[in-house]
């Protein structure tokens, strides 16, 4: 895949790399004078030459000693070591790591060691991908580049510098995963032959949970990372819920796309446009893997009945399944409760716009979303959902919003509950002189408030003679 993006100068990427920092240039002169060599390598280098921002910085250190190393960092400030055995330092006023460069011996427990004249080409054969083994000189600009990793980013090829070397780190397969969403770049296949056949067992889920959110939250196209691992044989046995989804029909009238994965790939992509109106990171999580999980009880569901496909409580069905899978992946009881309920009602939106459902209707499916989530949110999975069904073969998600999707939207914006629930209008407090707390007063309050949304009432005292009247009938 030949890229058609401009890439700046080996000159531009440094005069950024010396701009993002007063204090990394300082201490860069001072490891200079001691005779050291720095090298700028990994996301930074790949990011600047992507055109993207830089966010924190590798820098790789030669010709000097680990406690010469630490001895000059801490002029600047105080040190700590990430991983001493590893040779890993930072200081606390700047995101950098100052590392020395390393090779694994092989085994099971592969011993690390330190070599500060390693040769960079040496060094280099360790990373994991040739586009995150790309060096910069940080007192001179010269390029040093043995792996050819800048032809690879801009071809778009995600290739290892050493096979060997990549395998040996399980975690390396679901960081290609992420890195072909996040950059839609093509895997090679010798690579790709390799990640096929690694044994993954041992990658822990916190591990498995930091790729996933890099893919799900950096990413245009989030499903491509997917489909790779479908392409290898891999969705199988890593992620089955998703594999599921495979040959699963539906109606085509409804989903020109094709079958539940195809759709579920053109959702999560067009999840993207809403992901940016989310007002936290954690919404933004919520969202995606809402989508991603939105279908998963299609495949025990989907029925040919009546002349068509259809998945008669499938949106029910998918939330132990959302459940099983999310609980592989992440520790978060709150972000996989949010996304259990945002799968069970994720088709009401579409269901109450058809039936031209009451107010009150509306009402109460805030009422069942709080305080979890709000019908914003599950207006923008909605939205996902209806985005993910371009049949033109292109595998994009439809390129606008959907109509209905505004639609849904501008009217809980007239009824005051897109964000929150109707506020109650009774609270217990309220009811003291007529009932004592417990049980019974909690069914009066969930009866008060279905009268009060479906009914419009605002008179405190209206409610409390309904409830005197139920408490007794």
């Amino acid at each position: 895949m030949q890229s058609t993006q401009e890439y700046p100068t080996v000159q531009t990427v440094y005069a950024q790399l010396q701009a993002w920092s007063p204090l990394v240039r300082d201490i860069v002169d001072a490891i200079h004078h001691a005779d050291g060599t720095v090298l700028a390598i990994g996301g930074a280098v790949r990011d600047a030459f992507l055109k993207k921002p830089i966010k924190d910085l590798d820098c790789e250190v030669y010709g000097i000693s680990l406690s010469q190393l630490e001895t000059i960092l801490k002029q600047f400030g105080h040190v700590r070591f990430v991983g001493k055995s590893f040779g890993v330092l930072r200081i606390d006023t700047v995101d950098v790591d100052w590392s020395l460069p390393r090779t694994d011996a092989e085994g099971r427990k592969p011993r690390v060691m330190l070599n500060s004249f390693l040769a960079f080409k040496e060094a280099a054969l360790r990373r994991d991908l040739t586009m995150n083994a790309i060096g910069i000189n940080m007192t001179t600009g010269e390029l040093i580049d043995p792996c050819n990793g800048l032809d690879d980013l801009q071809s778009g090829a995600l290739r290892a510098p050493d096979l060997k070397q990549f395998s040996a780190d399980p975690l390396r397969l679901y960081r290609v995963m992420q890195f072909v969403s996040r950059f839609a770049m093509k895997v090679d296949e010798q690579l790709s032959a390799v990640c096929a056949r690694m044994d993954v067992s041992t990658v822990s889920r916190e591990r498995i949970e930091q790729e996933w959110h890099k893919m799900l939250m950096q990413s245009e196209r989030p499903s491509l990372g997917i489909r790779w691992l479908s392409t290898i044989g891999r969705l199988q046995d890593l992620f089955p819920e998703i594999a599921a989804l495979h040959n699963v029909p539906q109606r085509a009238d409804y989903h020109p796309e094709g079958d539940v994965f195809e759709h579920t790939m053109q959702a999560l992509d067009a999840a993207v446009r809403y992901r940016e109106l989310c007002g936290s990171d954690g919404e933004k999580k919520q969202l995606m893997y809402a989508v991603l999980c939105h279908d998963m009880g299609k495949p025990m569901t989907t029925v040919w009945d009546q002349n068509r496909w259809r998945s008669p409580g499938h949106a029910e069905a998918g939330v132990d399944v959302a459940r099983s899978f999310l609980r592989r992946i992440t520790r978060e009881s709150q972000l996989i409760k949010t996304v259990c309920i945002l799968v069970k009602y994720h088709m009401r939106p579409g269901e109450y716009a058809s039936n031209n459902a009451s107010d009150w209707a509306y009402k109460k499916l805030a009422a069942a979303l709080h305080p979890c989530t709000t019908l914003r949110m599950l207006s923008m999975v909605y939205g996902a959902d209806r985005g993910g069904r371009n049949g033109d073969g292109s595998s994009l998600p439809l390129p606008e919003t959907d109509p209905a999707v505004t639609k849904f939207i501008n009217h809980m914006q007239k009824l005051g509950i897109l964000d929150n629930p109707e506020p109650p209008v009774l609270t217990g407090q309220d009811l003291v002189d007529i009932i004592a707390p417990g049980p019974m007063m909690g069914l009066l309050l969930r009866r008060a408030y279905d009268h009060q949304i479906k009914h419009n009432i605002t008179d405190k005292e209206q409610l409390k003679e309904y409830i005197k009247q139920k408490r007794h009938n």
